[in-house]
């Protein structure tokens, strides 16, 4: 007993702190024994209450019934309470300052009740046996950086339901999700936020239970057989994780004992008007521990491949999406929130050091550098940066006419200039086709035939492109409807050939990335990207070659981004010998117009666009073409001979 309560007080010594990195161990529900008798073990933080009980049906919702004994002087909260068992529901009652009562969800619930009920509910975390041995220790010895990476961005709720806010599943999502991915031929899925929510039409993003997997779909277990069947299909699983603001709902973190607790004083730091949400207090110890040990509660407890972190330049700016009057400059005079900083270093330092083999990802909009850099040498210490510099500019240049393109030809080249300042993903996410923004076959200009080819010259393009890949759902079947939150998708569109068609595409596209070493072995290194002629904006074509550390694998890439064809168009090549095109869009079973090179080219000995030597080929329309050397030239092969 002297052993165990040394360890009690060093943990809460830690969660003070801010360095407990499993504070959910400490705080929450847990079952547990006592004396000789089972019961449930409950801790809470909140060093303003005057007084705090434990509610729930098993008293009646009395809280004079089981109060908790305040057992440090920071604000620490305790009590057991026999002959509870798994599935009681309960609160919080907090007698505040002020002499207000008010109910609170704990803060480290591992299950909640079904919305509209805001209730936490006691849940063991050690019930369920894991079955995904092979893939977990096949992940500590993967070079992500060195791979492929393609994401399914899926909203499950949305994917497929059973009618408007009645929903399948995990395990049933599980059984329709997985088959489905895997068949496209994506490697990872990217889930939006599972974390309890009130509203369904927030996404996830306005949490009010940070350690509750949301309850809409099933229970804890339930969504960890969906992550562990999707690592038995080798699929690796990451979350999109929302450290940056928490909404203000009654029962959640708002005010949380009467005063700002987990967001804030200062109302020009804590408000988030833009969401109207608050933003965490990240210069509080309590609060790193908080968050530290929920990234990696979801890591750990989830056997989850990693965190997409939203929403990162709303912490790293005090002035972010505000105006001028309503914030604060820091003790610098500057607009970074340093509290902030210091915090997402901490955060992915806490991580690394827990479970180096995972991938943390930051949806960071702006210009901050080092963002994926270690944070050692400064950086933020993320593995990988979304590059919303690239979406931005390729969905403006893609949704213009063709006949325009050529006077904004550096929306398509800009982003070479920067490609390896970072860990890239490249991103069309659930943002870019809602509100409005239409879908992505629906941004595309043109007549019937005209949006599918672009459709496919952009996938093409942003599959050859350095960086890892990610896909919002329902853009691999080319979903004409931009993305309906209450609805499922459109299934529909598979009795029309063109959408089978696309769906063919995106699974060929993802088995030529995965088979081709040059689309990612050196994906971050310059290297591994060579322009051949980036500046025929008359034309709007582009030819560049991507290599691997094999120059047998180097491939040179060609992209039409006009519906003309050209026939004999000299494209200059690095090395002498037979050329084959190995991949294009334009093939008629993806839809195209068949303008493809079925010959063999035989590469011509007069230098062209600054290389040794060219060929010529057919640029099929709106498409993309992928050659690659297949033998060496003529002379030499009689030579051999």
């Amino acid at each position: 007993m002297l052993v165990e309560q040394q360890v009690l007080e060093y943990d809460m010594y830690l969660f003070h702190q801010g360095n407990l990195r499993h504070s959910y161990q400490l705080l929450g529900a847990h079952v547990d024994k006592q004396d000789g008798k089972n019961g449930v073990r409950f801790v809470l933080w909140a060093p303003n209450a005057v007084q705090v009980s434990v509610v729930g049906m098993f008293n009646d919702w009395n809280g004079n019934k089981h109060p908790m004994e305040k057992i440090n002087d920071n604000g620490l909260w305790y009590v057991f309470i026999p002959d509870l068992e798994s599935g009681t529901i309960y609160k919080y009652e907090i007698l505040t300052r002020h002499g207000h009562l008010v109910l609170k969800a704990d803060p480290y619930a591992f299950s909640s009740e079904l919305r509209p009920n805001t209730a936490s509910v006691v849940y063991p975390l050690d019930q369920y046996t894991w079955k995904d041995k092979e893939w977990m220790e096949r992940r500590s010895k993967v070079n992500f950086y060195e791979s492929p990476i393609s994401i399914y961005e899926l909203h499950l709720g949305s994917w497929k339901n059973i009618r408007e806010e009645e929903y399948y599943t995990y395990r049933d999502y599980a059984d329709m999700v997985i088959p489905y991915v895997k068949e496209l031929g994506y490697t990872h899925i990217e889930l939006l936020p599972l974390t309890e929510h009130p509203y369904d039409r927030s996404w996830g993003y306005q949490a009010t239970g940070y350690y509750s997997v949301t309850s809409r779909y099933g229970s804890p277990d339930d969504f960890r057989y969906f992550v562990d069947q999707c690592h038995q299909n080798g699929i690796g699983i990451i979350l999109d994780w929302v450290p940056g603001h928490f909404c203000k709902d009654a029962h959640g973190l708002r005010r949380f004992d009467g005063e700002a607790l987990y967001e804030y004083e200062n109302p020009s730091k804590a408000e988030k008007s833009m969401w109207g949400t608050l933003s965490f207090d990240f210069s509080r110890n309590e609060v790193q521990s908080f968050l530290i040990s929920n990234a990696i509660y979801w890591l750990k407890e989830y056997h989850l491949d990693g965190l997409r972190v939203d929403a990162v330049a709303s912490m790293l700016y005090l002035d972010y999406c505000k105006e001028s009057g309503e914030w604060e400059p820091n003790e610098f005079g500057g607009r970074e929130n340093l509290e902030a900083v210091s915090f997402i270093k901490k955060l992915n330092e806490s991580i690394f050091e827990e479970i180096p083999d995972v991938l943390m990802m930051a949806e960071e909009s702006t210009s901050w550098p080092l963002v994926s850099a270690p944070t050692y040498i400064g950086g933020l210490g993320f593995n990988y940066k979304w590059n919303m510099g690239w979406m931005n500019d390729m969905l403006r240049y893609m949704e213009m006419d063709p006949i325009h393109r050529k006077y904004h030809h550096k929306l398509i080249t800009f982003s070479l200039f920067y490609a390896f300042s970072e860990n890239f993903v490249l991103p069309i996410s659930h943002d870019e086709v809602v509100h409005g923004k239409k879908s992505l076959l629906n941004k595309m200009p043109g007549d019937y035939w005209q949006k599918f080819a672009n459709l496919r010259v952009f996938l093409g393009y942003m599959f050859t492109h350095p960086g890892k890949k990610l896909l919002f759902m329902g853009t691999e079947f080319a979903q004409f409807d931009e993305w309906k939150d209450l609805e499922d998708l459109d299934w529909e569109l598979f009795d029309f050939d063109s959408h089978v068609q696309t769906s063919n595409y995106v699974k060929q596209l993802h088995q030529f990335y995965k088979d081709s070493p040059a689309l990612w072995e050196l994906d971050h290194k310059q290297d591994g990207f060579e322009w051949i002629d980036a500046n025929n904006y008359e034309q709007s074509i582009i030819s560049f070659i991507r290599n691997s550390r094999s120059s047998t694998d180097q491939l040179v890439i060609v992209c039409n981004f006009t519906p003309v064809v050209y026939h004999q168009y000299k494209v200059g090549v690095p090395k002498a010998g037979t050329y084959k095109e190995i991949f294009s869009s334009d093939a008629k079973h993806f839809g195209g117009s068949g303008q493809t090179n079925g010959m063999q080219l035989e590469s011509i000995s007069t230098p062209w666009h600054s290389q040794d030597q060219h060929i010529e080929i057919t640029v099929p329309p709106l498409a993309i073409s992928v050659l690659k050397r297949t033998s060496l030239p003529k002379e030499e092969r009689l030579h051999e001979k």
